[in-house]
């Protein structure tokens, strides 16, 4: 989450729009988000159903990090998992990409 604070400016660039989600609950995040002066929403999935429906809920229900870049049809246009989904340069061209 904190580089994809620290790039915010990248996505702005794209017209693009920011969040996260997580299995935690709604007071977990929010004292994450502010722990790190987040500057874009996060969103709950306590019960799990988004990441279940993204394929993403591990053995220990928890979501493995995945970053979806999703275009504003509502059409995941690419995917971007393990260790690259916290990378935020990855995300960014492929936003950068929808733009044209």
């Amino acid at each position: 989450m904190t580089a994809y604070q620290s790039g915010i400016a990248k996505f702005a660039d794209a017209d693009t729009v920011i969040f996260g989600i997580s299995t935690d609950d709604l007071d977990t995040q929010k004292k994450f988000a502010e722990s790190l002066n987040l500057e874009f929403t996060l969103l709950s999935d306590a019960e799990g159903k988004a990441a279940r429906a993204f394929q993403v809920l591990n053995e220990k229900n928890m979501a493995n990090r995945t970053t979806f870049v999703i275009d504003k049809q509502g059409v995941v246009q690419e995917i971007i998992s393990g260790g690259d989904a916290i990378s935020i340069d990855g995300a960014a061209a492929a936003c950068s990409r929808l733009q044209h």
